[in-house]
């Protein structure tokens, strides 16, 4: 349970640094609102999960998910640069995420 916790957090923690970047330094409303109920639902997450894993493999992971995610919204939605080295270099965070799991004991 606390591995669906920690990548649903990591979900939210990429919501919250979208929003984050939308909200013009809390000067627009609702990327403002959904930034701070993204944070919480982020941090209750991760301190869930921390409760039964090791710190260091859930703080990895959880940003490990947000960054990728993160990244990707900017390529697709924002127009940030997509090449195939960056892609590669996600698909490499995406890869020691999982190998964080299958080694987790």
């Amino acid at each position: 349970m606390a591995w669906l916790v920690l990548v649903v957090s990591g979900l939210f923690e990429s919501m919250w640094a979208i929003a984050l970047g939308q909200s013009d330094g809390f000067q627009r409303l609702v990327p403002s609102i959904v930034f701070f109920l993204a944070l919480a639902v982020s941090m209750s997450g991760l301190a869930y999960a921390m409760r039964s894993l090791p710190v260091g493999t859930a703080y990895v992971v959880w940003t490990g998910i947000g960054a990728v995610l993160t990244v990707l919204y900017g390529m697709v939605f924002e127009g940030e640069p997509a090449s195939v080295l960056r892609i590669l270099l996600l698909a490499g965070i995406v890869g020691c995420v999982f190998g964080l799991k299958l080694v987790h004991t």
